[in-house]
């Protein structure tokens, strides 16, 4: 049950804080004072799709925060799949703000949690009748969700997916593999071709870079012997100068001439020595690279065929050497499975004709048990109908047989005789919005047992209704109410008449800005309000009597 709904910089609603009771908790007020306004932050602590153009004008965010007393298991289950600590008394607090950049918070007894999580509680908490129950209602495509609902079908609608999609993925395959003879001998020969190519130029990892850097070596390879005789030059000398190597031999040997002076002395000279080694042995190895240092053509050429011909494969088969590889890999899965189509064919045919028995029996099943719920579900549609003053209206539910699709083998679609000997007719083709609105109360009450949520909200119900017909929506919304919580918003007097706490939505303007006010109405204020209701501006002693004597009825 929803117990507190606090709304906070929510379009023209500043601040809102509103306590509902067990029951039915209607709300009333002019057109435009903000009543959608609660609906839609109702929706939006639910988990709902929203709009940061909800967020007040001049605000940088808007919030709505919600407390329920949670009695049903359904939703205790919920709070456990979502990971939710329960409150041991059974309350929860569901808040979520809105940014105007866009950004969304939400959180679950101070968790945070994500809006599709926050949708998947709220399904639990509230059920919602607006503008979408009315389409849903008139759709054929979508009325077979009423029948399952009163028949408990959710499981075996569930298994009769599951195996649907599996025929469905079954039969793609057997499509895929099912082509012609010639068409499968030119496959064949294509992969045969891209296998021996990618195989015969003996792919190694690595190879392309290593070739492309030889390739950059030898282009450049004047300017390294170069560079590299210049070395040794200047480390080995030559005849008008002594080079790097000979000064340090020099040197360490005038420093041996000394170093029984000093032990510092003989210790440097005992690395000049070092570094003389060093250099001879770096006098060798210069020697040596000078030594391999020699243009060969025709090495050159073959380094450059090779990359070519390993650049054209990469166009055509993969940006590098693992790419082209894994092409291959690729091409001898599929010629595989072409070689061996037959009896993978043979195998997915035998595999799908299982499933579709499996599905069949499945859809009969489904069929059987929604024609039989289809018999009671109009029996009891037409009691509720009757009550609310459409006592001559036949309302059945046809059934017909269809091709297997993800709903089963049959459609289901509502049809109405408004009038006694008239023929029924497809619900979407005749109802008004008055016949609409009590259909959807009707089938609303049909279900009421079968969902368990403990909060039911009819946005506007009254659409298209009047007059003694008003007057059952109301006794029926009444009877709805008993043992759970009902908000409505109504623009009628007959129906908010019936209500057990009354609130008045109102606005009014000051400093350049609205406000819109909710109030719960004592016996006094419910009286002035449906005086209002019934009379528009002026309210006058006649309405205000008419009114009271609503009250004293009920």
């Amino acid at each position: 049950m929803l117990h507190n709904l606090k709304i906070e910089n929510v379009a023209i609603i500043e601040s809102a804080d509103i306590v509902f009771e067990n029951g039915l908790n209607i709300m009333t007020g002019e057109t435009g004072a903000g009543k959608s306004i609660i609906i839609d932050s109702i929706n939006a602590v639910l988990g709902e799709r929203t709009s940061r153009e909800l967020v007040r004008t001049g605000c940088n965010k808007a919030s709505v925060s919600a407390v329920f007393k949670v009695e049903n298991k359904r939703v205790s289950s919920v709070l456990d799949d979502l990971g939710i600590e329960q409150e041991s008394d059974g309350m929860l607090l569901i808040s979520r703000s809105i940014s105007t950049d866009g950004k969304n918070i939400c959180r679950v007894n101070g968790m945070p949690v994500t809006v599709g999580m926050l949708k998947t509680l709220g399904r639990e908490l509230i059920n919602i009748h607006g503008q979408h129950d009315s389409q849903r209602l008139l759709d054929p495509e979508s009325q077979y969700v009423f029948i399952d609902e009163l028949a408990g079908n959710v499981g075996l609608l569930a298994e009769y997916r599951s195996k649907y999609n599996e025929l469905v993925a079954v039969r793609r395959k057997i499509s895929s593999l099912v082509t012609d003879d010639e068409e499968k001998n030119r496959r064949i020969e294509l992969l045969s071709y891209q296998i021996n190519e990618i195989e015969n130029a003996q792919l190694t990892i690595g190879e392309m870079d290593e070739l492309r850097s030889t390739k950059v070596f030898y282009r450049n390879l004047e300017k390294i012997i170069s560079a590299v005789n210049e070395a040794y030059m200047y480390l080995s000398g030559g005849d008008e100068a002594a080079g790097a190597l000979q000064a340090v031999k020099m040197a360490a040997a005038r420093l041996d001439t000394v170093s029984e002076f000093s032990k510092s002395i003989a210790e440097n000279g005992r690395l000049m020595h070092d570094v003389s080694y060093q250099l001879e042995d770096m006098e060798d190895r210069l020697r040596s690279v000078l030594d391999e240092l020699e243009y060969d053509p025709e090495y050159i050429s073959q380094v450059e065929a090779r990359l070519d011909y390993l650049n054209k494969l990469s166009r055509k088969y993969g940006a590098d050497e693992e790419a082209m590889l894994a092409f291959c890999d690729k091409c001898k899965q599929e010629k595989s499975e072409i070689e061996f189509s037959d009896a993978t064919l043979d195998e997915l045919k035998s595999s799908e004709k299982e499933l579709f028995e499996q599905v069949k029996s499945f859809a009969a099943e489904l069929t059987a048990c929604r024609k039989k719920t289809s018999i009671d579900f109009s029996e009891k549609v037409c009691s509720e109908l009757s009550f609310l003053d459409m006592p001559g209206v036949l309302f059945e539910v046809l059934v017909n047989e269809v091709e297997l699709n993800e709903n089963g083998a049959d459609s289901i679609e509502f049809l109405i005789s408004p009038n006694a000997g008239e023929n029924p007719k497809p619900l979407a083709k005749i109802a008004s919005g008055g016949e609409l609105s009590r259909i959807m109360l009707a089938i609303k009450n049909v279900l009421s047992d079968k969902d368990g949520i403990e909060t039911l909200i009819f946005d506007e119900i009254d659409t298209g209704v009047s007059g003694r017909a008003a007057v059952k929506l109301g006794k029926k919304l009444k009877e709805v109410s008993k043992g759970r919580q009902v908000l409505c918003v109504t623009h009628l007097a007959q129906i908010a008449c019936q209500a057990d706490n009354h609130f008045e939505i109102s606005k009014s303007s000051h400093d350049g800005k609205t406000f819109t006010t909710v109030t719960p109405l004592d016996r006094d204020g419910r009286i002035y309000e449906l005086a209002r209701i019934i009379g528009g501006e002026n309210v006058t002693q006649t309405q205000l009597d008419m009114a009271e004597e609503m009250l004293t009825k009920i």
